[in-house]
Order: structure tokens, then sequence, then C-alpha cells
């Protein structure tokens, strides 16, 4: 085991709690140890990506944020699951729906990820691995949602490595039943099974890419917490 601060979070041993709830925008970081938070400190600023660690309703927990794309959480997740005894992490992030009875604003808790990334390669597994969320984490965050009124839905999700895809194919993962396209899921669930740990994602969707919906800047300010209130309610 390295030793801390790692080269990618300047954090000591202890600085970060066991659970650690994160965005892929620092910044929204940033936003939930101000909105959610007691007393938050700041234990990372390497490279801007900012955490943050204090108590929500008593209970221990960090914020941080994890980059964009699988090489960036996979860094991040990594470390903090391996070097920093993080037991659970939580995304919440934004997905673009692929499928029409999913609407801007809705959410997706990921019970599994697909991807056309290679980050399995390194296990060399004798086939394909299919990256699953933590099924406790994930009946309480849909029990949580039926609580709140939250319209959300549960399924396979696309974690992409390309952003600006040449050839998407989305009709193919449509076909699938796939439900919303990421990019950080899939390596996310491999560190936390290759660890032993838990994880699970929580998405709002952002955009469609069928029908063309988009979020407004009041929208995403009204409707993006929501999945923290999710995240923070699994704690």
């Amino acid at each position: 085991m390295a030793k801390t601060p790692t080269p990618h979070i300047g954090a000591q041993l202890g600085d970060i709690a066991e659970t650690v709830i994160m965005a892929g925008d620092p910044l929204r970081a940033k936003l939930m140890a101000e909105k959610f938070l007691d007393n938050p400190v700041q234990f990372n600023n390497v490279r801007g990506m900012l955490g943050f660690t204090g108590t929500h309703q008593g209970k221990r927990v960090s914020v941080m944020g994890h980059g964009m794309g699988m090489p960036s959480i996979g860094i991040y997740t990594y470390e903090l699951y391996n070097f920093y005894n993080v037991k659970t992490i939580i995304r919440v992030g934004s997905a673009g729906s692929l499928q029409t009875n999913l609407h801007v604003g809705d959410l997706v808790i990921a019970m599994g990820a697909c991807t056309n990334s290679n980050y399995a390669a390194q296990y060399e597994l004798p086939g394909t691995y299919a990256p699953i969320a933590d099924f406790q984490l994930l009946r309480s965050a849909a029990e949580t949602c039926d609580r709140l009124g939250y319209r959300y839905q549960v399924g396979n999700v696309f974690s992409s490595d390309v952003f600006y895809a040449e050839n998407a194919h989305n009709d193919k993962w449509i076909a699938m039943g796939v439900k919303a396209v990421e990019m950080e899921i899939a390596a996310l669930y491999m560190n936390a099974a290759r660890s032993g740990n838990r994880a699970l994602a929580i998405c709002t969707i952002s955009d469609h890419l069928i029908t063309g919906e988009a979020t407004t800047a009041e929208e995403r300010q009204n409707t993006f917490t929501k999945m923290m209130d999710v995240a923070f309610s699994l704690l």
C-alpha cells in the first residue's frame, strides 16, 4: 500500500470519511459541501480536484470531484478505496437519455454499466465482465426516490470513452434497453469490485439524445440537487 498523501489526493490517512459522494465537476463537490455538510474541512486541492470532509445529520462523510472520463475517476476512486480506507463511493452526475420515456430531470440509478472502454483488460479476465452496483445501496436509493416522489428509473447505462463520437451507434444501445449514456460508472464499479468495496451511481438526465430535450440553467439548479438528496439519504 502506498503512503498518503497519494500523487493525486493531498490528504493524510484519516482525513477522508469511509463514505465519499463524488461528482465529475469539483465545483459541484464544493456545492455539496456548502449545502449538505456541517463544518466542512477541505482535504484536497491537487489539480483543483476539490474534496471536503464534514458531517451530515451527525454522520461523517466526504465529498469530492472525480473529473471527466474513466481514466480520471479510475485514478481517484482507486486511491480512495486502496489507500484511504474508503468503503463506499456514490457518484452523482449527469447523463444523456437513450429512452423516450426517460426525460430531462429524471433520475437514473445505474444497476449496471455497459462500456466501450478497455478498462477491464487490466484484470486479464477470461471473458466479458459486467460492472454492477451494490444492491443494498441501489435498493435504498430506489426506496428514497419512492418516498420523495422523484421520477426515476433503474437499469443499465452506457459508459463511453468518447464524448464527441464519430459513430456513436446509439441505436444499438437503445435496442438493448440501455437507459442513458455517461462516461465514468463502469470504471467506478470495477474499482469497487476489485477492492471489495461498494459503489452506486445516481445520474440526472441533462439532455435527450432522441428528442433533443435539454436543460436550462434554472432547471439544472432546481433538479440536479435531487440526486444529491438521494445520495445523502444513503449514509
